[in-house]
């Protein structure tokens, strides 16, 4: 398949304003792609790489498209792939000339409409409305499987491309051979927020009651002494946690999947910020040592699968149940069923006081549903926050200056695609946290404007805010009021930051309760 046959589908996607002609625009194009080409096409479609981050930056990138463009297309998905692959696998000495070099090799083959979208591409910002959710849904249209099949699989795999190359040349029975294993990771179950415990009761029915543990997401998987942990993003963190692996080790059954957080505890207890967390899931070098000065305690709330029987099917309460058979209660986030309100906001106070976010109040009869965000699960947490993506930020001035200060802030838009900006924030930035963004930022600059950079959409920031009110100022038409950095979500990727329609959500409910005072 030639990158210009891609690249006038991501067009048609990106002029499409209807989802359903989206993804009739995605089904014609996947069904027309050679087996091959589907790994690297689908990861394209929704504006990624199949190799993930391959090291280059903004000046990297912008040196190496400033080239003339070719008249003619001629590259092939394949001569993309390779390129990015070599770029990826570049190490050593000379390292950078040779990225710079390969890939102008890339864009002196590509024509205009090419590079632009290879651009694009390269920095983050191919926002064509070809979200995973509607390229999903394509997959599904082009080879006549129900979306829900389609989307189990995914969530089993753990990543769409995959799932996508089976589809299209094997049908729906080749998805049939997908089943949850040991050392496969799938995406994690989430939640969705509610203002109070007795809201959230009112979506779940009856439901466990839990503390919401403010530390790093990890699924566990366990077969005899083989342990391997990884993170929200299925990434695998096992070198740096090896307090959690030997605590797994210990456990009962053979073979085990468990979903559960890791957090760092004070001696009486209590929880440690979620930064001084993140310290452990960072270089490894020092892992010894970190171990011995910050001990990561593994705190499990359910079970996926143990000793060759996937649980993820089964209702809550029966992977509870098998939780708890297995794992001891120091190593078990604190719960309590069956309460009627009243206990469940006792329980809810408890956590706070215990120093934890709040509380996460799930459905007993809901299975899991990995990947997906529902009523089954809500939480309930202390302060009102948005998780929203860093779009740019401005050089700070006074005791600031030198430092990227003053944020861009997006909620992201799951039906066009990219992100909604909804307001700027300097408030809550401690001089480390200046540093540390001002450095991460930079390594994802695309462009500037002034005083602004503008940056990769990738860098997820936990806001905390006093109201969303509308404003005229912004494209989504609201605007977030006291906005402060609360932290830095380095476990998130932006595809799991808020959307608009969770902000537009909150405003309604804001703007209705101050019409009943």
């Amino acid at each position: 398949m030639r990158l210009a046959d891609l690249v006038a589908a991501s067009s048609t996607v990106a002029a499409s304003s209807r989802r359903l002609d989206k993804v009739a625009a995605l089904a014609a194009f996947l069904q027309r792609l050679a087996p091959q080409d589907v790994a690297i096409a689908v990861p394209f479609l929704a504006g990624a790489l199949r190799q993930g981050k391959i090291g280059v930056g903004y000046a990297v990138i912008r040196q190496a498209a400033d080239v003339p463009p070719a008249e003619v297309p001629t590259l092939v998905l394949a001569d993309v792939d390779a390129a990015f692959d070599e770029v990826a696998t570049a190490r050593g000495a000379g390292s950078s000339t040779r990225r710079v070099e390969r890939l102008r090799g890339l864009f002196q083959r590509a024509t205009r409409e090419e590079q632009g979208f290879l651009v694009r591409l390269l920095f983050g910002e191919l926002r064509q409305g070809a979200v995973e959710g509607v390229l999903l849904e394509g997959v599904a249209k082009a080879c006549s499987i129900p979306v829900d099949r389609v989307r189990r699989a995914a969530m089993l795999a753990g990543a769409l491309a995959p799932v996508a190359v089976d589809a299209l040349t094997g049908g729906e029975a080749a998805l049939s051979a997908l089943r949850l294993s040991v050392f496969s990771p799938v995406q994690p179950m989430l939640a969705a927020s509610a203002d109070d415990v007795e809201e959230a009761l009112g979506e779940t029915g009856p439901a466990s009651v839990e503390y919401k543990i403010d530390g790093a997401r990890i699924q566990v998987h366990k077969s005899g002494d083989d342990v391997r942990i990884y993170s929200r993003t299925l990434r695998d963190v096992t070198a740096g946690l090896t307090d959690v692996v030997d605590a797994v080790r210990a456990l009962p059954a053979r073979d085990l999947i468990l979903d559960g957080e890791a957090i760092a505890l004070r001696a009486d207890g209590t929880p440690h910020p979620f930064q001084v967390t993140m310290r452990r899931f960072g270089r490894r070098a020092d892992e010894k040592a970190l171990r011995s000065e910050l001990p990561l305690t593994p705190m499990f709330f359910d079970c996926l699968y143990m000793d060759g029987t996937p649980t993820i099917d089964d209702p809550l309460a029966r992977r509870v149940a098998l939780l708890e058979d297995v794992v001891p209660a120091a190593l078990r986030v604190p719960r309590e069923a069956g309460g009627d309100r009243a206990a469940a906001e006792a329980f809810a106070q408890r956590a706070e006081e215990a120093g934890h976010e709040g509380v996460m109040v799930k459905a007993l009869e809901a299975p899991y549903a990995a990947g997906r965000r529902g009523s089954a699960w809500v939480k309930v947490k202390r302060a009102q926050t948005l998780d929203l993506v860093v779009l740019a930020a401005e050089w700070g001035s006074g005791r600031r200056t030198g430092t990227l200060s003053n944020l861009h802030l997006g909620a992201r838009d799951p039906e066009r695609g990219g992100f909604v900006m909804l307001g700027k924030t300097f408030k809550g930035l401690t001089d480390a946290l200046l540093a540390w963004q001002t450095a991460e930022l930079l390594t994802r600059e695309i462009g500037r404007d002034g005083h602004i950079v503008h940056v990769r959409p990738e860098l997820v920031v936990e806001i905390a805010f006093n109201e969303i009110q509308e404003s005229p100022h912004y494209p989504g038409g609201l605007a977030l009021r006291f906005a402060r950095v609360k932290r830095y979500r380095t476990d998130k990727t932006a595809a799991e930051a808020d959307t608009i329609d969770t902000v537009r959500r909150i405003h309604t409910a804001f703007r209705t309760q101050n019409s009943e005072v």
